[in-house]
């Protein structure tokens, strides 16, 4: 039975056993379960029930996790985005995150971590500033609007930010000017409470300068320091 405060995860997943697992986790937890078997109908059922979460599976009959993925972000929605694969390759996992995931987990997984990642996912801070959140941010000729999760760049259509990326920006922007660690951006941003040795980091930053330089080999803004971690630049 669900009532209004419970968080809806869709589940697009085709293997029997695991969505069994998964189901049964996470309706332990008291979230809002929904399953998708087919790739097909997993936008329709997004439309239908506005999910807080969805896990996606990469291969799936009907239609690819890449693709479901594509269309659910071009449609504008910003909610989180877990992708599950079988595929240990890291150029899998960059192709997902470079469409709009915001994190994925190889198979298999210890469900442990996996509720972990959900659940850093769902505490949405409300704050990163004493201000208050910052809706809107200027980095040279690119406009930031961070409540409509947008970025506008001369001669170029809006492009679009992920949750996980504006979460991040908020809180470079709470650091603006200050060298911050890549454990520090894991633990304050992804919620990780132990170091990890993904990538994460650094493929979101990757994907970000993309969206917000002018020349993301030369950035001026979003910078690294090497054997530190990164930096928000700002005048």
């Amino acid at each position: 039975m669900s009532n209004n405060n419970q968080k809806k995860i869709i589940i697009v997943e085709d293997e029997p056993s695991l969505i069994f697992t998964l189901r049964d986790t996470l309706e332990n937890e008291g979230y809002e379960v929904h399953i998708v078997e087919e790739g097909s109908t997993a936008v329709d059922k997004v439309q239908n029930i506005d999910p807080d979460l969805m896990l996606l599976d990469l291969m799936l009959p009907g239609k690819s996790g890449y693709d479901i993925c594509k269309e659910v972000r071009e449609l504008k929605y910003t909610f989180p985005i877990i992708m599950l694969t079988a595929r240990d390759q890291e150029i899998d996992k960059v192709t997902g995150l470079n469409i709009g995931a915001d994190d994925y987990m190889t198979k298999p997984f210890g469900v442990k971590e996996l509720l972990a990642r959900i659940n850093a996912r769902l505490r949405r801070a409300t704050t990163y500033t004493k201000t208050g959140p910052i809706d809107n941010l200027t980095l040279g000729p690119a406009e930031l609007n961070l409540k409509e999760s947008y970025v506008n760049k001369p001669g170029e259509e809006p492009i679009q930010l992920t949750t996980r990326e504006v979460e991040l920006i908020r809180y470079l922007v709470s650091r603006t000017n200050e060298p911050i660690s890549r454990d520090e951006l894991l633990e304050k941003v992804w919620r990780y409470e132990h170091s990890t040795n993904t990538r994460t980091v650094d493929v979101h930053i990757s994907k970000l300068r993309a969206k917000i330089e002018i020349n993301p080999d030369d950035p001026k803004y979003l910078v690294t320091l090497h054997g530190v971690g990164y930096m928000l630049k700002v005048d």
